[in-house]
């Protein structure tokens, strides 16, 4: 939506949340998306894909996996294509995360070739990642969770465009009453400005961090510094419900 970037832009702000040089735009990457594409397709490690939804939809994908079509008839591609990375048997790979316990998956069984551009001309998330990671000296990643699993196909992108792995932390869910993931999608209420301080207060308790009396309220780079020498991810709990407040 319009104007959606620069409201989160101007959210971290409020949080004391900078970055160090220019924002980066995934819009304005295509063509080091494109040149990262074209490595592996120097490899044969790309094909064209055209299956549509409802193809998909059909019993052989029903476990999520993508059944192979356009992989097993490679002129069998038309019209509007993605392109999918070949995942080679077992593709097992093997994530160690600062928090979360190993994980072992084999992204032939449960993916199978993934998607690094889509039908629409849009790169895929899983790539536009990897390369701007690597592009930007990134040594740690800090994410949600729910992208853990996500995590050994990137692994399969930087070890073929010969990129380095970041070491990942994976943070537990922050849910409603029911359960359900914290997400604009559904209707989140957003973070408003004058709630900054007490809502970063919160979210540092939901870190297993407990801030001083003396910081109730305090400005968030008080708090920021605070917790920076406070860190310790062995202290994170499980998932939190936003109705379990301390």
């Amino acid at each position: 939506m319009p104007g959606a970037a620069d409201s989160i832009l101007r959210t971290l702000e409020a949080f004391g949340l900078l970055w160090d040089g220019p924002v980066w735009r995934q819009s304005e990457r295509d063509d080091a998306y494109e040149a990262a594409l074209a490595r592996l397709a120097a490899q044969h490690l790309t094909y064209a894909c055209s299956c549509s939804r409802a193809e998909l939809a059909g019993n052989e994908a029903a476990d999520g996996r993508y059944p192979g079509r356009c992989r097993a008839a490679p002129g069998r591609a038309r019209g509007p294509f993605a392109t999918r990375f070949r995942v080679e048997e077992p593709g097992t790979v093997t994530v160690t995360d600062r928090l979360q316990p190993p994980l072992a998956q084999s992204v032939a069984a449960t993916v199978g070739d993934f998607i690094v551009r889509r039908r629409d001309g849009f790169y895929a998330y899983q790539l536009a990642v990897v390369v701007d990671d690597a592009a930007q000296g990134i040594t740690d990643v800090v994410r949600g969770l729910d992208l853990y699993d996500n995590t050994p196909r990137q692994v399969l992108l930087q070890q073929a465009l010969g990129l380095p792995r970041p070491a990942y932390l994976h943070l537990p869910l922050v849910v409603d009453a029911a359960g359900a993931k914290l997400s604009k999608s559904d209707g989140a209420p957003a973070v408003e400005p004058p709630a900054v301080a007490a809502a970063l207060r919160q979210v540092l308790h939901w870190l297993g961090l407990r801030p001083p009396a003396v910081l109730h309220g305090a400005p968030p780079q008080e708090q920021l510094a605070w917790a920076i020498g406070a860190w310790n991810p062995d202290q994170i709990q499980g998932v939190t419900r936003v109705s379990s407040a301390p």
